[in-house]
């Protein structure tokens, strides 16, 4: 869905429908039923002109900051998966409100539906590239726990690199720590296809527990419960 232009004032029907509240019809209707306040006062008038970024706006009585791009964080629970079109799992983009659902956001990455911890979701294609290239070297945490006991054998193999079975080219940790007798704190600035539980394989341990708690220079918040989330403010936040 094309976003409201952040310069330029748009009708407040085109600002809902680009925020994901409908179709322009739908939207219209909104508006001229006395459903949508804007900065806290009435609006009627489908044509009425604002400045959609960071516009105040209440649908039907819901709170709504407009915003020119979608980025929000997701603490992702287990029993969900990382798709639109879901196989097997719920997939998480019903823990998302309907209008973040309509413009279509997507995960940045994904998480196995028995991986929890922090997700980014957006709609803005340039953004996911952004920080899911390889060359752009982001990093991610991930909390494991293993099934048997790890070692600094297990540690120095998995900094060093390993090789998984579909890549001849060794993958490395970025950084690896041992946080309990059954459990490690992995960085990893790459995106490999269940690439955790594949480098702990391959130095003879099993991946019983897997939870993303960094993305970049976001960290889980502590008070984020499983299932919630919250909007992030740009690239700078997770990049710096």
């Amino acid at each position: 869905m094309k976003p409201a232009r952040p310069d330029k004032p748009d009708s407040i029907d085109q600002i809902l429908f680009a925020q994901g509240f409908g179709t322009r019809r739908v939207c219209a209707g909104l508006i001229e039923a006395g459903l949508v306040r804007v900065q806290g006062a009435p609006v009627t008038d489908p044509a009425a002109r604002f400045v959609a970024d960071g516009l105040m706006i209440e649908v039907e009585g819901q709170p709504w900051q407009c915003r020119a791009q979608a980025l929000v964080l997701l603490h992702k629970p287990a029993g969900y998966e990382c798709s639109q079109k879901p196989s097997a799992w719920p997939s998480v983009m019903l823990l998302l409100p309907p209008p973040l659902r309509r413009r279509g956001v997507q995960p940045v990455g994904r998480l196995d539906q028995d991986t929890t911890g922090l997700l980014l979701l957006t709609d803005d294609g340039a953004l996911i590239h952004r920080l899911t290239s390889p060359k752009k070297q982001v990093p991610k945490v991930y909390e494991l726990r293993t099934d048997r006991p790890v070692d600094d054998a297990q540690v120095q193999c998995l900094l060093t690199g390993v090789v998984l079975d579909d890549d001849p080219q060794p993958v490395r940790a970025e950084g690896c720590e041992i946080t309990g007798t059954h459990s490690l704190r992995l960085t990893l600035v790459q995106g490999k296809y269940h690439q955790v539980k594949r480098m702990l394989a391959a130095v003879g341990n099993h991946v019983v527990g897997l939870h993303r708690s960094e993305f970049g220079r976001l960290v889980l918040p502590a008070d984020l419960a499983p299932g919630q989330w919250r909007w992030v403010e740009g690239l700078a936040a997770i990049t710096g």
